[in-house]
């Protein structure tokens, strides 16, 4: 029994000594697995995640492709009180000079050359534009062109080694897909926020003169503006344009102009210094009951013209008030958004088959688009 009582003594005074040994010289073997709280509480720690592989889910590998793209963009323009010249305003307020006015957006970056995607609103009436690399570096950007009728603006910097964002196929977006919005929202840096495709071909929003915006509940705010929309791949979608708010903050309604309207305006601009679209002369109107007995139609689809310019191309071809244009070039014209982006991508001086409706009789005509006039930029 004594021999017993020896060896079992032996023993646990070997492992208190191995404990002390490991406790002094190696005391993280002892807490792996868990850590204790500032409460005593024991706490379980996951264990080091082995190699670099992303969490299912996870978007961080399209955030890391196409976020180097994504820049920052500060404006600075002068302003003058327009009643800065008034004798009496100067009597009371001294003279005051122009004042600098900043303003915040985000923009992508499109190709190795420099040009650069972003809202035409973002720069309008600019005096100095900066652009701002997430790799810290700083450049003067120069306005190639802009397109108001999209709200569109094409910019160029003279850096070396850019990163370059792929262009994805917006045409084949579905409502449920998940996207991701990069931009620097509120001038705080560059920020990557999540969510689906709410809505795609939205119009009547009074942005834009065309509208076919990609909706998304993916968080834009302020400083958004021209910033990026992508795919779960990194690829570029839309371009970040508007939020829909009643507090100026994000509430789940975003507003992104498809990649497929955006490398149109780029093509023109880089090509011929402006976007040139089709235009016929006419005002377009939904269809209604109301309109269609007005004008004596009996059309239930289509859009109906109330309006032509005298000598313009849809006068010239013989299109009347009270026509309903049913399709245009082989494709439907349901609504006015459609009948202005139809006719918009239609090439000037070439004469394309316009079907409509007269009355209750149907008939095809020739028309021969002219150039639709510039919009004017505001001041």
């Amino acid at each position: 029994m004594k021999r017993y009582w020896l060896l079992f003594s032996q023993a646990v005074t070997i492992l208190v000594a191995a404990y002390f040994v490991v406790a002094t010289l190696q005391p993280g073997w002892l807490q792996r697995g868990a850590i204790s709280g500032g409460a005593g509480i024991s706490l379980i720690e996951a264990p080091p995640s082995a190699g670099s592989q992303p969490a299912a889910g996870s978007f961080s590998a399209a955030a890391r492709k196409a976020a180097p793209a994504v820049v920052s963009i500060t404006t600075s323009k002068e302003v003058r009180n327009p009643r800065s010249n008034d004798p009496w305003f100067q009597f009371f307020f001294g003279d005051q000079g122009p004042q600098s006015q900043t303003g915040l957006g985000s923009g992508v970056i499109v190709s190795p050359d420099g040009y650069i995607l972003t809202n035409n609103h973002v720069v309008e009436g600019a005096d100095e534009i900066e652009v701002a690399l997430t790799d810290g570096r700083h450049a003067r950007a120069t306005v190639i062109g802009t397109d108001p009728d999209t709200d569109l603006a094409v910019l160029k910097v003279q850096l070396d080694k850019l990163p370059v964002i792929v262009l994805g196929d917006s045409d084949k977006l579905a409502v449920g897909d998940q996207v991701l919005a990069i931009g620097n929202p509120f001038g705080v840096g560059q920020t990557v926020t999540s969510g689906i495709v709410s809505a795609l071909g939205r119009s009547h929003l009074g942005i834009n003169t065309f509208e076919n915006f990609i909706q998304t509940d993916a968080a834009i705010n302020p400083g958004n503006s021209g910033g990026a929309l992508v795919d779960v791949n990194g690829n570029l979608m839309g371009i970040n344009t508007a939020i829909y708010s009643r507090s100026g903050g994000s509430m789940g309604i975003g507003f992104a102009i498809p990649v497929s309207t955006a490398k149109q305006v780029l093509e023109g601009i880089v090509r011929d210094g402006q976007v040139t679209r089709g235009w016929i002369g006419v005002e377009p109107n939904e269809l209604s009951p109301e309109l269609a007995q007005t004008f004596g139609v009996q059309a239930t689809q289509g859009v109906i013209i109330t309006g032509v310019l005298q000598g313009g191309p849809a006068a010239q071809a013989g299109i009347r008030p009270g026509d309903v244009i049913l399709q245009v070039a082989g494709k439907p014209t349901d609504n006015v958004s459609q009948l202005l982006t139809t006719v918009a991508a239609l090439p000037p001086g070439k004469a394309a088959n316009f079907e409509l409706q007269r009355g209750d009789k149907q008939m095809t005509l020739s028309v021969v688009p002219g150039t639709r006039p510039r919009t004017q930029q505001r001041r």
